[in-house]
């Protein structure tokens, strides 16, 4: 007796503290009810109503023309029809129930196992590997969040979808989420993703185009029938799967489905112009902040050139080579680009993207610092075998033609009569001077670098020839011209570039005659077109690249050639393939202008003194590995380099003080996109 009244004794305030607990773990899961009821409350009266829901966009559409107004492109959101719950076909409905939320028509917005198995999934997994999101949370996080993993906007999630459920009736929720879920490919809903997989509207869907459709939301990208086949067709076997575990379609009927046998729609031609639009779409970040209106993006691309540049490539890329094309005109706009013979074979933008060695093209800067320390197209010189520091230049067939001028030595692109120059005027100079024409890329200091032997972009080398043929002055390219809203409202407008003078009216007049002297007798002779050009060759050793870059009537042109792998291409030469697509390019680019004679008639000055002596007193011009300038200061053996000194590109005071040159009148300088 005594025993068993004090097991009572322990057993009651453990049965009290149980019960207590119970208790107050009822009054705050009522209260925990209560909360949320009142978050759904309110958020019930915040949710748009149906129709709203039904007209609102899904994202922000793009659509980019040409200079003329044409559409070349559509990006961002495409919308087809939409329709009824009762015009979708069961299919479809059935097929994306299935797949996404198989309880859908039971639970009250939130799935409590979805949930539990989700958190079971992870405890076990160590991270999330399962989504325990229904079809009514997914339609609140497309129309009102966003997919970052926060435990805040899960909640808020939860408590849109308990929302949502309390003010729409299940059909009116399901057809919602199947007009305006994402499918991929810019499509959003099914009629859209139906039309662009297929070429149909959403009403005649298959059960097997159900089930290709269906498959997409997991991930668009992924399983895109445009981007992987494969996958797409394995994950429509999964939805088929799906759909018999859950009872909609016999196992016969799953047997039947044969997703393979589909017939998908042809993708819409992909042709050079997406080189074009791939380079100019990513600068509207920086132009405007419209992220969700419909927009008209007005672009400087010129569809006669592009036709022409990309039929200038084809007809003379050599064989398993690649070919590049940029076109600017005088105020910097970019007519024309081809990244390569082929963007559905490779959307690699070698206009743009890839850096090659730009072989005796590179002259232009080794002889814009010649002119500009002293030399003068009738100055003689020798061509001859030279050897500087153990390395020998040779031109091209090795002959030698001695005592000859500065402008023959040009267009007949002597390597050793280059390589001499380079010597006197220095090569850190050589190297300046390209910084401040807009090479961007490293720029090495060797005596080798006066052939051309640092990489660099075709899109920077046209720009360099084009403030050439702007006797001095500094261009940026440009691809969009104005921004509109799909009314017409401008919300951008290109404005016209200021720029500076990088180097004096003489020196780019002295620099354009002689590269009119190359086309007219010299290497580039392939490029004559009827009327006045001026360029530059270029050929890399092995004949890895070709180069042609000129300009006339306004346009400059930069033409490159070679293979990806950089290996050699039989018998390519600047002055053979290259400059005549250039020819064919620009006869047809140039056709409707009218023909310009250069200014070629300066007045040079008298003899400049050496550089050395234009140094301030106790001052070094030196430069890093990469051609930017360090003043040397005396006595110290230390390089700095002051803040007022900008290296790219080069400030004018700074270049006028160093090459002893007179102070030019103060320039503001353009905000520059290709300047790292």
């Amino acid at each position: 007796m005594a025993r068993s009244s004090t097991a009572q004794t322990e057993r009651g305030p453990f049965m009290t503290w149980t019960i207590r607990l119970l208790k107050i773990g009822m009054v705050a899961g009522l209260l925990g009810l209560m909360v949320i009821g009142i978050f759904v409350a309110i958020a019930r009266g915040e949710i748009d109503s149906f129709e709203d829901l039904k007209a609102s966009p899904n994202g922000q559409m793009i659509r980019v023309r040409a200079a003329d107004g044409t559409v070349i492109q559509s990006l961002g959101p495409s919308f087809g029809r939409w329709l009824r719950i009762d015009e979708l076909p069961s299919e479809m409905k059935d097929a994306m129930v299935a797949v996404e939320d198989r309880r859908y028509y039971m639970h009250p917005g939130v799935d409590p196992i979805g949930i539990t198995r989700s958190f079971y999934v992870r405890s076990v997994e160590g991270r999330w590997t399962q989504g325990g999101s229904t079809i009514t949370q997914q339609l609140a996080r497309n129309i009102y969040l966003n997919n970052n993993k926060e435990f805040g906007r899960k909640m808020r999630e939860i408590i849109l979808a308990l929302a949502m459920e309390t003010k729409f009736s299940k059909d009116q929720i399901l057809e919602l989420y199947l007009n305006k879920v994402y499918f991929g490919g810019g499509a959003y809903g099914v009629d859209a993703a139906s039309r662009k997989f297929f070429d149909h509207g959403a009403e005649n869907l298959t059960l097997a185009e159900a089930a290709i459709i269906a498959g997409l939301v997991k991930a668009p990208s992924r399983y895109s029938p445009t981007a992987d086949a494969k996958a797409a067709l394995g994950r429509a076997g999964v939805v088929v799967a799906v759909m018999q575990d859950a009872g909609m379609i016999s196992a016969a009927e799953a047997a039947s489905v044969k997703p393979a046998q589909v017939k998908m729609a042809p993708e819409p031609p992909q042709d050079s112009v997406r080189y074009f639009t791939d380079w100019a779409l990513p600068q509207l970040d920086g132009l405007i902040d419209e992220t969700e209106k419909p927009i008209d993006v007005w672009t400087t691309l010129d569809l006669k050139m592009q036709r022409a540049a990309t039929a200038a490539i084809a007809a003379n890329v050599p064989r398993g080579a690649q070919g590049a094309l940029v076109a600017i005109d005088r105020d910097g706009a970019v007519k024309a680009m081809v990244g390569g013979t082929d963007y559905v074979t490779s959307n690699y933008n070698r206009a743009v993207t890839a850096v090659r060695q730009p072989g005796s093209a590179w002259k232009l800067f080794v002889y814009l610092t010649a002119l500009e320390a002293g030399y003068r197209p009738e100055d003689k010189v020798v061509d001859e075998p030279v050897d500087i520091e153990g390395w020998q230049p040779r031109n091209s067939g090795g002959n030698y033609a001695g005592e000859i001028t500065l402008r023959t030595a040009f267009a007949y692109s002597k390597n050793t009569v280059a390589a001499q120059i380079g010597q006197e005027v220095g090569t850190s100079s050589i190297a300046n001077m390209a910084r401040r024409f807009g090479i961007t890329t490293p720029v090495n200091t060797q005596p080798s670098m006066v052939l051309g032997t640092s990489e660099t972009r075709v899109i920077d080398m046209t720009r360099a020839f084009a403030a050439v043929a702007a006797n001095g002055r500094s261009i940026t390219p440009f691809g969009i011209s104005k921004v509109t809203t799909i009314d017409g409202e401008v919300i951008y407008s290109a404005k016209p570039q200021k720029s500076i003078q990088l180097v004096e009216d003489w020196v780019a007049g002295g620099m354009i005659d002689l590269m009119q002297t190359a086309v007219a007798t010299g290497t580039g002779r392939a490029a004559n077109i009827g009327r006045p050009v001026a360029g530059k060759t270029g050929t890399t050793s092995s004949n890895k690249d070709g180069w042609f870059l000129g300009f006339s009537s306004g346009l400059t042109t930069g033409v490159w050639m070679g293979r990806d792998n950089a290996r050699a291409v039989g018998g390519l030469e600047g002055g053979r393939a290259p400059a005549q697509a250039w020819a064919a390019f620009m006869r047809v680019a140039v056709a409707g202008r009218p023909v310009e004679q250069f200014a070629t008639d300066v007045t040079f000055p008298e003899r400049l003194e050496d550089e050395e002596d234009a140094l301030l007193d106790g001052e070094e011009l030196l430069v890093d590995e990469n051609g930017n300038p360090i003043i040397m200061q005396p006595g110290t053996g230390e390089g700095i380099m002051p803040e007022e000194i900008p290296t790219e590109p080069l400030d004018q005071e700074f270049i006028d003080r160093a090459l002893g040159r007179r102070p030019s009148p103060p320039q503001t300088e353009a905000v520059d996109p290709f300047m790292e």
